[in-house]
């Protein structure tokens, strides 16, 4: 007997779409409001969210401007996780 091997779709649903726009939008306002004290002044932006289906990880997308001193404002916001986290709640 021949088993097929099962693959699951990678279709977005609509929970994790809302979820997604939620989670950009909060996370957006609060690195607008608190993210340039740990960035060395830098704009970040939350470009995409990206949701498991279910919902238990988020990969965040970021874009920081200016491009000048990129690397340390990555490793400042890696550092950053566990205190957004939280203070997003």
């Amino acid at each position: 007997m021949l088993l097929k091997k099962r693959t699951f779709a990678t279709m977005t649903t609509t929970r994790q779409l809302k979820v997604s726009r939620l989670l950009q939008k909060e996370l957006g306002n609060y690195l607008q409001k608190n993210g340039s004290v740990f960035t060395g002044g830098k704009m970040v932006t939350v470009t995409v969210v990206r949701i498991s289906p279910d919902l238990g990880v988020a990969k965040v997308y970021l874009s920081i401007f200016p491009g000048e001193g990129l690397e340390e404002a990555i490793q400042s916001v890696s550092d950053k996780v566990g205190l957004i986290r939280r203070e997003m709640g």
